[in-house]
């Protein structure tokens, strides 16, 4: 699964010349002086880009790195338009951004399934002779030839969307979580970076309800200048309506490491402070009974402000709470 997830890709699109105008002049036996009825050169094809929310990746383009569509026909006799030209239809994920490769402007993000936007538009047909003629002109022998179609690259970037996105350092316990709230098979290790690309679970709760968790790549200090992994999966983030952070209880200074994610996400992008956050206490197994109340009382004074959750996705200890919790933040606008 890793190895098929592609979330970059750069293509050169070239939309399709418009075809162009007829000049043709009405002959027919009984009307040898007609006039012009030269009709219209149909349109260029687009370049469309279509949401298709069965995709999660962007791999089926990797190989296809030009794309052209189809020329407009040329105008016929008797006002008859000319054929438009093939469009090309690149579908993609949810959750892909398109951008001009030469500026790096962001042009459109496709969030819906069956959203379409016309990336780069085919070339206008030409105009046959019947719209050159007048009281002083009238039999124009010429027309208009088609326009050209446009050429540039693009950049497609996708960022993942989910409901709830887990942050954390390399080896936090995300990937372990994923696989017990859902059906998702993450590669699982006990060091750093097993997780390369995002994945995608389907948390089943109470009632046949269920939302989407995205278990991001491990952030290290330092992510937001490109250190490490950098800025390819902190992108991710920035699509989860709801972020939950992730400390091991084994940790040495819990507050110190969530400060030092926010300052992360805050320096790629400050509005992720905006959504909401809870802070998940994970592997609560390796935690001895006898300190846990201690752990607990010191965990409340240091993060007084942070909702957060103890858990164990080895016990099973905290995960229904923590569905819970997610669930209730999550509508909390809805139920409000």
């Amino acid at each position: 699964m890793n190895a098929n997830f592609i979330d970059y890709i750069k293509i050169q699109c070239r939309s399709g010349k418009g075809g162009a105008g007829s000049a043709h002049l009405r002959r027919e036996k009984f009307v040898p002086k007609g006039g012009p009825d030269g009709g219209d050169g149909g349109r260029g094809g687009h370049i469309i880009l279509k949401g298709n929310s069965h995709l999660w990746t962007l791999l089926h383009l990797k190989y296809t790195r030009h794309l052209s569509a189809g020329a407009g026909e040329p105008g016929g006799r008797q006002r008859s338009t000319g054929a438009s030209g093939k469009d090309v239809v690149i579908e993609v994920p949810l959750g892909t951004v398109a951008k001009d490769a030469g500026t790096n402007e962001t042009l459109k993000e496709i969030t819906e399934h069956g959203e379409t936007f016309v990336l780069l538009r085919g070339g206008k047909g030409g105009r046959g002779n019947v719209h050159f003629k007048s009281s002083t002109r009238q039999t124009p022998r010429y027309a208009q030839p088609g326009e050209a179609g446009q050429e540039k690259w693009f950049v497609l970037e996708l960022k993942v969307l989910a409901d709830v996105g887990l942050v954390g350092f390399p080896n936090a316990g995300k990937s372990t979580l994923l696989s017990v709230v859902s059906a998702a098979k993450p590669a699982i290790a006990d060091y750093p970076f097993t997780t390369l690309v995002p994945n995608l679970g389907m948390v089943a709760y109470r009632d046949d309800r269920s939302f989407v968790m995205a278990d991001i790549p491990g952030i290290i200090e330092g992510a937001h200048k490109g250190k490490g992994l950098g800025h390819r999966f902190l992108k991710h983030i920035e699509r989860n309506a709801l972020l939950l952070f992730m400390i091991p209880a084994d940790n040495q200074d819990i507050a110190a490491e969530y400060e030092i994610l926010l300052r992360e996400l805050k320096a790629f992008n400050p509005e992720l402070l905006d959504k909401e956050r809870l802070l998940a206490v994970t592997k609560m197994d390796l935690m001895p009974p006898d300190l846990r109340d201690e752990f607990q009382s010191s965990l409340e004074a240091d993060l007084p402000e942070v909702p957060k959750v103890c858990i164990s996705s080895h016990t099973q200890e905290g995960i229904l709470q923590l569905k819970d919790t997610l669930w209730q933040m999550m509508n909390r606008d809805v139920e409000d």
